[in-house]
């Protein structure tokens, strides 16, 4: 049996196409009868829509591609959740994809995703894109009308809407929280020494040791692979032996595990003798013990922000790009006086 057209339905009551799409889609611009008249002929006649069709046609499948680099980082997996909670409210559904900091899945994803399934994106660039410093497959994304939102890890060359923290500040405020408790012996741990965000880190913890009156000491930013996470432990012993340590700002909950469990063997007495501040405010840092003060950086809230607008893009078109900064607090807990 031949699949029943919008066209069938406009020559069955000699209207336009136009007129039957306007009907089914419930527009006020068509009169109740009319709209009443095509809607219950559509019902009888089993009439179901192309939606490939439509979304060739309008280029819309209210679906948005997410792409994250890691799902295990606890801060990711709060910007999904809050990416999800705003596109079910708005109607949206959403494919979730992980390039595992991978330039060539990155690339993969995007192509895949790019002929008619989503009508934009979501991304946190992977390392391996930032450090190739090859942004073409996101600019031909853009050129192709399909938008972008970048969020933590962006391209700042490129032209799109943007989400970011204020690495610079966070960092040095949490530096000033430090000096003001009493230390003057803070280093910076990084696992992310090569990444914008990570260089950013780094500035921030200089100005705050430039605003405090401390001079900056090569000696302790300690830059480790995020990877060899089983042997930062190890790397960090020989450093606390050698240098005198009374506190640690670190780029992730890991890391900041390490220097506690360095420090406690050291005979520490954390937060008297020694304190431990991590960016992300995730589980890791919620029961350790003690547990960790950390920068938290409003997961939730930074995918809330994307999602939102990404759609305010998809359904209005302004003329101008964006970048929100959503702001960094300090989370009080036991591993600072």
């Amino acid at each position: 049996m031949k699949r029943l057209t919008i066209k069938d339905i406009a020559q069955h009551f000699g209207v336009s196409i136009s007129t039957v799409s306007k009907a089914l889609n419930d527009s006020y611009e068509i009169s109740v009868a009319t709209k009443t008249k095509i809607q219950k002929y559509a019902k009888e006649q089993n009439y179901k829509p192309n939606f490939n069709a439509l979304s060739l046609k309008n280029r819309r499948t209210k679906t948005i591609g997410i792409i994250i680099p890691n799902m295990l980082n606890y801060y990711f997996a709060q910007v999904f959740k809050g990416i999800e909670k705003t596109a079910a409210k708005k109607g949206y559904k959403i494919i979730t994809c992980i390039s595992n900091q991978s330039f060539e899945k990155e690339v993969e994803t995007i192509e895949m995703l790019s002929n008619g399934s989503i009508d934009g994106f979501i991304i946190s660039i992977a390392k391996e894109t930032e450090l190739k410093n090859d942004y073409q497959h996101l600019k031909d994304t853009i050129n192709n009308d399909i938008p972008i939102v970048m969020f933590d890890r962006v391209a700042q060359n490129i032209e799109c809407d943007k989400v970011i923290t204020n690495n610079i500040e966070s960092a040095k405020n949490t530096v000033e929280f430090l000096y003001n408790k009493g230390h003057r012996n803070i280093a910076f741990i990084s696992t992310m020494s090569k990444l914008i965000i990570g260089k950013q880190r780094l500035e921030g913890y200089k100005k705050g040791l430039e605003n405090v009156g401390i001079p900056f000491r090569k000696d302790l930013v300690i830059n480790i692979n995020e990877k060899n996470y089983n042997k930062h432990e190890a790397i960090l012993t020989p450093i606390f032996d050698a240098h005198k340590i009374d506190s640690v700002i670190t780029t992730g909950e890991s890391t900041a595990i390490s220097a506690m469990k360095v420090a406690l063997r050291k005979g520490y007495k954390i937060p008297k003798d020694f304190a431990v501040i991590p960016f992300s405010n995730g589980i890791l840092a919620r029961h350790s013990s003690p547990r960790m003060t950390t920068v938290s950086q409003h997961g939730e809230l930074m995918g809330e922000t994307a999602a939102s607008i990404l759609i305010h893009r998809l359904e209005n078109k302004p003329s101008k790009f964006k970048t929100e900064i959503i702001k960094t607090d300090l989370v009080i807990r036991k591993s600072t006086r």
